[in-house]
């Protein structure tokens, strides 16, 4: 498992590719591999399909019908094989003739030229008929309610069994983990090093694994130039930075175990869902990690926002762990 920190790719496709890479070459091949490819399948999203398509090498490839189908061509041999991608270049069509029609033979050899190196996988086609299947817009909205849910899924590992009531975030048992035992990095954007606690502090991190021996030169947290390409070990939230001590306090249901190969902490565009922060019972005061009192002008401040494109009445949930 590799932690690639944000919801889409179209900022950095570079590091997508280099992500599918190094997650397949641990497939051993022993047992049939399914890859359940992204959405994005318009502009550079097919391009990039197609690179991965070419990299992966399928036996077969499952393409779903939705409503405007007719703006995408069928992923046949032919087609992979002409046609250039985002980083990859397409076979030269030589004296390819196109054919016109329905797109189903998009490239054809003339007669006598049968090419060998025509990628050799089966298209196979899906016609979904449930209601809305493929409607712009709607696999977006879901999958955020999908994700905040798996989240607080993930985050209920930390709840004990036999306990009758949900346990708040301040009263969770964090972990130490000293400034000098992890690296840390931003991932989806630039931030000044004066500033990386206050972006780290209360967020949703990578607990990673990277080959680089951790060397600290100073007192300070140890911050990586690059985003490295590394095994993920599971996730955690940073509850809170002792500048004092030089300790990041973690929260993480990761067995101790796998903790000792961490030694790498990647913060992305993933945040922690709102409710969990909001919901905290027992609270006298201000609620931690929430106020009223920011300033617009810094950035990156600004309010929780409220997700206003679904009805609370059909997918509303709460944040009880259950």
């Amino acid at each position: 498992m590799v932690y690639y920190g944000q919801t889409s790719c179209e900022q950095d496709t570079e590091r997508y590719l280099d992500v599918v890479k190094y997650v397949f070459s641990s497939y051993k091949k022993e047992v049939p591999l399914v890859v359940n490819t992204m959405g994005w399948v318009k502009g550079e999203g097919l391009l990039l399909l197609i690179d991965i398509i070419r990299l992966l090498s399928p036996s077969h490839i499952v393409q779903m019908d939705v409503y405007d189908w007719k703006a995408m061509a069928p992923l046949t041999p032919q087609y992979i094989h002409f046609t250039p991608g985002l980083y990859t270049k397409g076979k030269q069509q030589g004296r390819c003739r196109q054919m016109g029609g329905s797109g189903e033979e998009d490239w054809k050899p003339s007669e006598g030229e049968e090419d060998a190196s025509v990628p050799e996988f089966k298209l196979l086609y899906v016609h979904p008929d449930f209601p809305r299947a493929g409607v712009a817009g709607e696999a977006r909205v879901h999958s955020s309610i999908l994700r905040d849910m798996s989240i607080l899924g993930y985050l209920g590992q930390l709840q004990a069994p036999d306990i009758g009531t949900v346990l708040p975030l301040h009263s969770l048992v964090p972990y130490q983990v000293p400034f000098s035992a992890v690296a840390l990095r931003v991932i989806h954007t630039d931030v000044a090093p004066t500033n990386i606690m206050y972006a780290v502090n209360a967020g949703w991190v990578g607990l990673c694994r990277i080959p680089d021996e951790i060397r600290c030169q100073n007192d300070g947290p140890v911050l990586l130039t690059q985003t490295p390409v590394c095994d993920c070990l599971g996730f955690g939230i940073v509850r809170g930075v002792d500048m004092e001590k030089k300790l990041y306090h973690v929260l993480t249901p990761v067995p101790p175990e796998q903790l000792r190969a961490v030694n790498c902490l990647l913060l992305g565009s993933i945040t922690i869902p709102n409710c969990l922060l909001m919901g905290q019972q027992g609270v006298e005061g201000e609620i931690p990690y929430v106020t009223s009192d920011y300033n617009y002008s810094i950035l990156g401040s600004g309010k929780l926002k409220k997700k206003k494109h679904f009805k609370r009445r059909e997918y509303g949930f709460d944040c009880d762990y259950t």
